[in-house]
């Protein structure tokens, strides 16, 4: 009777042995773009999912885009901070996180402006999404996604603070 390791050890010959089936490859057969196919990031799945976040999906202005990141980013910052900041047992936590929240978002979107600013490359195909959009080609585009993203950022932090501050009423309200 042979180990596992020896038993693994002459399955390196056998071709028809899964262990042995190449699943990463070059992206489109060419190995100088410095792209790779993988199980994970060519599967439907993930092109779906990756395909309809609002970086990606299609036919959206850089303003719409900017708009949707700067909410869900306004959203989940505001919990961490007031919750788990310094304050978090002191009447005035949900206030000090929406402050830090704001604040963050601000430091955000100026460093959104200064990456704009500094003429970034143009977005790439990759094998995830083979058709980048064109919102991100430009500074102006850049520039219109950072003023949205700090319009949603404030308004998403607002919206948490709002819903967290008057949770009790909210579940009142519900039975």
């Amino acid at each position: 009777m042979t180990n596992m390791a020896q038993a693994a050890d002459a399955s390196k010959n056998n071709s028809n042995d899964p262990r042995n089936q190449e699943v990463v490859f070059a992206a489109a057969g060419n190995p100088q773009l410095g792209n790779l196919e993988t199980p994970i990031n060519s599967s439907g799945l993930i092109k779906w999912f990756i395909g309809n976040l609002p970086a990606y999906r299609p036919d959206l202005t850089p303003f719409r885009r900017g708009l949707e990141v700067g909410m869900a980013h306004g959203y989940f910052l505001f919990g961490p901070f007031a919750k788990l900041g310094p304050l978090r047992n002191a009447p005035p936590a949900n206030l000090a996180g929406l402050l830090s929240t704001i604040g963050l978002v601000v430091i955000l979107t100026a460093c959104l402006s200064l990456y704009a600013n500094s003429n970034p490359p143009k977005p790439v195909a990759t094998v995830t999404v083979p058709n980048p959009p064109s919102a991100f080609n430009t500074t102006e585009g850049w520039n219109n996604f950072g003023s949205a993203f700090l319009i949603g950022g404030i308004g998403g932090a607002i919206t948490a603070y709002f819903l967290t501050s008057n949770l009790a009423f909210i579940q009142g309200l519900a039975g």
